[in-house]
């Protein structure tokens, strides 16, 4: 069973790096690259092209005011497309290396001939540059005023990454980018080709380009939030069983109800309650507990999801259990915790373990509650499904593409894993007894009496208990 186990998860870890880099290098631009570019007759090419879907306006303490695209370091390339003008920033230091002249329309044509052609292969069936029509505007200058929208190309936040700001005077700064592209400008003669390069160098660089860290904030959180949600819910199982019939009632749609809710409508409710807004959330503040947009966020956000499936499969299994059988113990003096952890914990495990796994994947899929409440920050609350989100938002399809193969597997090891634990457990009742205990059973069967091995003694001991039996039964009649 072991072996076909591992078996089945090398076949899905296969699969998976095969799916991988087939998404990821696909739709590649005729010279086979969707990051690389380079044409004739220029003495310059494009390296890590990029198109981000959307930017961020919300307000972050330490964070540049407008609307807010990240920018990679190195970058010297930065196109904005807005609704009635193009915006192209070359930086000086690359203006002056490949002789370009921001003013010639004609001497910036093969760049702009390079960039429309990498946006057509990133655009996921969006709006393709080439299909704009509109004036392109080409400037050097870091800080650039065009159509009532200030643009800052190299602008530093607080944590010292680079942004794109665009800001209005009315606010509302997203009419001056529908998106954003940016590359690296470098010599042709460095520029890589994606055919130029082996499949195994590709899938290197492409494993090694990805950020782990949503994986492993996956991992802690919903870690942390299943040994949370399983002390909850069995104990909140526990209790439930006995309670009357109304408060049951009660209780259990309290408990349930997380599972029935839209996730962002738990997001919210949970933003509400410890943010400025309620009184607890008040008192937390004040006394220097801020829990909204944190990893503990993230946590809470995990446990209430996952409660319920762990608080269900736990009061199924313990009202499966015979009734009569706990009345029986209670009536040898076993205590209430006696009973639970010696009889309902041992013949409940198998439902309550298949509510654990799932309440576990049930915490890493987490979407809506956790983007709501903890927010989106790399390396705190950013767990996969979000990784996945915005990723695919900010145009990195394959990094997308990679996490939902990484989802899709952890999936299947888990649905296989319930499958695997529920059949040994149905196959042990079956048998009653394990394969050990079998054994010992009858090696102690087999022992004969040492007064007489052919067993007549145990005989000739059963008819003296008998023969006491009558002669005290007859005693009794005699007496009365």
């Amino acid at each position: 069973m072991l072996n076909r186990f591992r078996m089945l998860v090398a076949c899905a870890l296969t699969f998976a790096l095969c799916w991988v880099p087939g998404f990821a290098f696909a739709g590649d631009a005729e010279d086979g690259a969707q990051v690389a570019a380079t044409a004739h007759g220029l003495s310059y090419g494009i390296e890590g092209f990029e198109r981000l879907a959307k930017g961020t306006a919300r307000a972050m303490e330490g964070q540049p005011e407008g609307y807010r695209f990240p920018v990679d370091e190195g970058v010297d390339l930065v196109v904005a497309p807005a609704t009635d003008r193009v915006v192209v920033w070359i930086s000086s230091k690359a203006v002056e290396k490949y002789g370009l002249d921001p003013q010639d329309n004609e001497c910036v044509s093969g760049l702009k001939a390079l960039v429309c052609k990498l946006d057509s292969a990133n655009c996921m069936g969006g709006a393709q540059l080439g299909d704009v029509d509109l004036p392109w505007y080409v400037t050097e200058e870091t800080t650039f005023d065009a159509g009532g929208y200030t643009y800052d190309f190299d602008e530093r936040g607080a944590d010292g990454d680079r942004y794109a700001v665009i800001a209005s005077a009315s606010g509302d700064a997203k009419g001056g980018a529908r998106w954003l592209d940016s590359a690296q400008m470098v010599e042709a003669s460095s520029v890589v080709l994606r055919d130029e390069q082996g499949p195994l160098t590709s899938l290197a660089s492409f494993l090694g380009d990805i950020d782990y860290r949503p994986f492993w904030v996956s991992i802690k959180t919903s870690g942390l939030a299943l040994v949370i949600a399983f002390a909850l819910g069995l104990f909140a199982a526990w209790k439930t069983m006995g309670t009357s019939s109304r408060i049951k009632g009660l209780l259990d749609s309290v408990f349930t109800i997380p599972m029935v809710l839209p996730p962002t409508v738990c997001g919210f409710l949970l933003l509400m309650l410890f943010g400025r807004s309620t009184g607890v959330g008040q008192w937390l503040i004040a006394h220097g507990v801020s829990i909204v947009f944190t990893w503990p966020a993230a946590v809470i956000s995990a446990v209430v999801v996952s409660f319920p499936l762990v608080y269900r499969t736990a009061l199924g299994a313990f009202e499966s259990l015979d009734i009569q059988m706990l009345d029986a113990a209670r009536t040898l003096g076993w205590s209430e915790r006696r009973i639970f952890a010696k009889l309902m914990m041992p013949l409940g495990w198998p439902s309550i373990a298949a509510g654990t796994v799932l309440a576990f994947a049930r915490a890493m899929g987490e979407f809506g509650c956790t983007l709501f409440f903890a927010g989106n920050y790399a390396g705190i609350t950013q767990t996969i499904p979000i990784a996945i989100y915005f990723e695919w938002m900010g145009g990195n399809t394959s990094v997308a593409l990679f996490w939902v193969v990484v989802v899709i597997v952890f999936s299947f090891i888990v649905i296989l894993f319930i499958n695997m634990y529920t059949a040994h457990s149905q196959k042990y009742r079956e048998r009653g007894l394990s394969r050990a205990e079998r054994k010992q059973a009858k090696a102690l069967a087999g022992q004969g009496d040492s007064l007489d091995p052919a067993g007549g003694d145990a005989l000739r001991i059963d008819r003296e208990a008998l023969a006491e039996l009558m002669h005290d039964d007859a005693a009794l009649q005699g007496g009365r």
